[in-house]
């Protein structure tokens, strides 16, 4: 919400830019994102895209009222605000420029009181005009035109760039918590450098792991049972095929051998792992099979959608091999109740 104080006075704009420029002031001022104002204009039942104030905040005229009061509203100003913004909008809309000075009588009534005995100054004597006929002199008048039209042009660039800083700073995600590994909490185990989750493919019946994206159904459900000594194990609830163990395809010592959900007890040490954090502050979770000492990631680091998971060099840069274990809401006792030890 704006602050008082802080807030720009739409009256001192004397140009459709520098409309649009008090505009991206008033945004700052709220300190609200693209995607907080659209949902404060959505509360109230105004219509106010993120990618709509983008727009109209990159552009050098004047917004569509309806967009406009939308807009304000959002940031936070008053009925009275809002009336001074569209009614400086109309009259650039209709004229094109305004002055840009406000209103002597509405800035001694912001001021409280009036300055008693002031004289009005005395207006400025106007020079005799040429005479009829005689054409006006405009010396170096293509030159101005050049000066305008460029000074034009920047402000236009100035604008784009504001923009682009403005969605870039809006829309880059925060980075999501980290948590550490808590015993029969059932969870989503998350890369954190391609913020993709663990999981198998519906349908098939291979138990091999993949990232896949987070807000979707993942599957199975995860949990971890401590062994002791810092050594966990994960433990499976698929909805199909039951309660299972994570662990390395077949138990291999191998790099590149890929990850995989079984019955428990199959892999012996394979289906063992340490889990590690790492950074001061934690920034995730290293995932390591006991009987090679190696690095669970994905394939190659990579950050797309379906690409594998599996047994990796622990190289020190942890580009892929960094895990969150994000709590997920559970309707049932946790795998790691129902699996063997």
């Amino acid at each position: 919400m704006v602050v008082e104080g802080r807030a720009p006075d739409p009256r001192e704009a004397r140009s459709a830019a520098e409309f649009v420029a008090l505009l991206r002031v008033l945004k700052d001022a709220s300190g609200l994102t693209f995607r907080e104002l659209a949902q404060r204009a959505d509360a109230v039942g105004d219509v106010l895209p993120r990618s709509t104030i983008a727009n109209m905040l990159g552009r050098t005229s004047v917004p569509r009222e309806e967009l406009l009061a939308a807009f304000v509203r959002a940031c936070g100003c008053g009925p009275t605000a809002v009336e001074d913004w569209l009614a400086v909008r109309k009259e650039l809309a209709v004229h094109g420029q305004r002055d840009g000075r406000v209103d002597e009588a509405d800035a001694e009534k912001e001021r409280g009181t009036a300055q008693a005995g002031e004289v009005p100054a005395e207006p400025a004597e106007r020079l005799p005009g040429p005479a009829v006929g005689t054409p006006r002199a405009r010396p170096g008048g293509r030159r101005f035109r050049n000066v305008l039209v460029a000074a034009v042009s920047l402000l236009v660039l100035a604008a784009v760039a504001v923009t682009v800083a403005l969605l870039v700073r809006d829309e880059q995600p925060s980075p999501s918590p980290v948590a550490g590994p808590v015993a029969g909490r059932t969870v989503q185990i998350r890369s954190v450098h391609a913020g993709l989750c663990l999981s198998e493919k519906r349908g098939s019946d291979s138990g091999r792991l993949y990232q896949a994206p987070c807000d979707g159904e993942t599957l199975p459900g995860f949990s971890l049972r401590p062994l002791g000594d810092g050594v966990w194990r994960i433990v499976t609830d698929h909805p199909d095929y039951g309660p299972g163990c994570t662990g390395v395809w077949n138990g291999s010592r191998e790099v590149g051998a890929l990850l995989q959900d079984q019955e428990c007890g199959r892999r012996g040490a394979a289906e063992r792992f340490w889990i590690e954090p790492r950074g001061h502050p934690v920034e995730g979770y290293r995932i390591r099979p006991v009987h090679t000492h190696l690095c669970v990631g994905a394939e190659a680091g990579s950050v797309g959608r379906g690409a594998e998971v599996v047994q990796r060099g622990c190289d020190g840069v942890d580009r892929g091999s960094l895990f969150s274990f994000d709590p997920v809401a559970s309707d049932g006792p946790a795998a790691s109740d129902r699996a063997g030890g």
